[in-house]
């Protein structure tokens, strides 16, 4: 907490004692004040020229302005540094007000003590636009957020009105303003934001300081704010980092806000009469007005954002990587049984060894890319057919893997080397199903049958199973076991030649 200012009376005390030749301690126990108070008035009084006796002419308010002056002096009138100059400079890197305290030390003869110097700053700056009161370094933060204030336009395939909404991105140090109309906040457009801001600018900042938008930022901690994994890859892939504002702490947004503010009072306003039919015509409108912000000069640094850009930001951004971002959506998910997880309502195969584990899908518009604990397991062609499963072989286990390959008219020739009633029986199992794949498992028990009993006694045990009607796997395995396909059929049967309406025949499964 500052300290209370001591009244003129006082302060007038403190100097008559300080001339009798009281020692500092003594004053302070006269005037009942500190010693460290005593002496910073001493200070001040010498800083100023001021000794005893004060002239009588000398009134309160003028010694009071004398003793803590609030008027900004300019550099080369007395011994005042020049603010502006050093507010500037202290938003470059590795410049401290210590480096500048010495080189105005060594420039002038009657200088201020370091100490004196920072307090006559602070006060310089207090009278500065709350939003540029912090010396924010040169190209270190690139403030992004939406504006309040939206835009219409109209579809000439609808006529219905929709609203546009205006990205921002503006630089801590120089102010550097960049402008762009998006058809709905989604991740997709934020990030396009971003890709096309970094290459107005040519070139990427330290930090990007987003709002907590549900769109960059997931969960808005207080502490570890959880970064959107697309944002995330984003910060990545350009080589900077995303450091969101605190929640409820709008200070921390001050240069944005203001960037929007001036947004909306340069761009977004002065264009709400105009008539717009797409995000194409509001975009070229508002880079129209946008390079004429850029290079108009600013009131309170007398330069334009574009020359305070060239200055300080330019010299030292992060160069742009060969490639442009690619966007990509991120999805967290379940495996399922069938080891596949969906997207978009298509299904896509993960090895059988990850059932029921959580992955993290990675969605662009050609691929889609399935990661377990960071490292990539399964890599797919994007299919947004829905309710169909792109599946690879590999990520079978064997036994499934030998079930994909299986198809009735694999069954069928196999059948028609046992012989006709097989081929028949085996014809009647898949007519008996409400869908082929039903059949399959049958038809491997069969076969199963064969390798046991060979291919005699399984013919036999079909012309029993289809006069008997058994179109199943254990109807011919307990002919089998049983040994009934041993004992003589009556004549007049007549099995082998006996048709049936759902036997179908191989030309209807090629």
């Amino acid at each position: 907490m500052a300290k209370k200012r001591l009244s003129m009376r006082k302060i007038r005390e403190v100097l008559r004692l300080n001339h009798s030749g009281l020692s500092i301690r003594a004053i302070g126990r006269a005037c009942s004040i500190g010693r460290e108070t005593v002496r910073e008035y001493l200070c001040r009084a010498s800083e100023a020229g001021l000794g005893w006796p004060l002239p009588d002419e000398l009134s309160d308010e003028e010694l009071e302005r004398q003793l803590f002056p609030s008027v900004v002096k300019i550099y080369g009138k007395r011994n005042y540094p020049n603010w502006a100059l050093v507010h500037k400079e202290l938003r470059k890197k590795g410049v401290t007000r210590h480096l500048l305290w010495t080189e105005y030390k060594e420039e002038t003869p009657d200088h201020y003590r370091y100490s004196r110097f920072c307090d006559l700053y602070r006060e310089w700056a207090k009278n500065l636009n709350p939003s540029m009161r912090i010396p924010h370094k040169a190209g270190e933060k690139l403030f992004v957020d939406y504006a309040g204030l939206t835009m219409l336009y109209r579809d000439p395939s609808s006529g219905e009105e929709k609203k546009a909404y205006i990205f921002v991105a503006t630089w801590g140090a120089s102010n550097y303003t960049y402008a762009e109309a998006h058809p709905c906040q989604s991740l997709t457009s934020w990030i396009g934001g971003h890709i096309r801001a970094f290459e107005y600018f040519g070139g990427v900042p330290e930090l990007l300081v987003p709002d907590n938008t549900k769109t960059g930022v997931t969960s808005a901690c207080y502490y570890e704010p959880d970064l959107n994994p697309t944002y995330l890859e984003l910060a990545r892939h350009y080589g900077t980092a995303v450091l969101p504002t605190r929640v409820r702490h709008p200070k921390d947004k001050a240069k944005v806000e203001k960037g929007v503010q001036v947004v909306e009072y340069w761009l977004i306003a002065p264009l709400r009469k105009r008539q717009f039919f797409s995000i194409e015509e509001i975009n070229e409108a508002l880079w129209e007005r946008l390079e004429d912000l850029n290079t108009r000069s600013m009131q309170h640094m007398e330069r334009s954002r574009q020359e305070m850009f060239e200055e300080l930001d330019k010299p030292v951004l992060r160069p742009l990587p060969e490639r442009a971002f690619e966007v990509a959506e991120w999805k967290r998910a379940k495996v399922s049984i069938d080891y596949h997880v969906e997207f978009k309502k298509h299904y896509y195969s993960v090895p059988y060894t990850l059932i029921r584990k959580h992955v993290d899908i990675r969605a662009t518009g050609q691929v889609v890319e399935v990661f377990y604990n960071s490292r990539r397991v399964s890599s797919h062609k994007r299919d947004d057919t829905p309710g169909r499963h792109s599946t690879h072989p590999e990520h079978m286990p064997e036994s499934h893997r030998h079930y994909a390959e299986y198809n009735p008219e694999r069954f069928i020739n196999w059948a028609k080397k046992i012989g006709d009633l097989t081929e028949q029986l085996v014809n009647g199992i898949f007519s008996s199903r409400a869908h082929p794949e039903h059949g399959y498992r049958s038809c491997l028990g069969l076969m199963r049958l064969e390798s046991r009993y060979g291919k005699e006694r399984l013919e036999s045990a079909a012309k029993r199973a289809l006069f008997f009607g058994l179109y199943s796997f254990k109807g011919v395995k307990n002919i089998l076991e049983a040994g009934l396909d041993k004992a003589p059929l009556e004549e007049s049967t007549g099995v082998g030649s006996k048709a049936h309406a759902n036997i179908r025949g191989t030309d209807y499964y090629s």
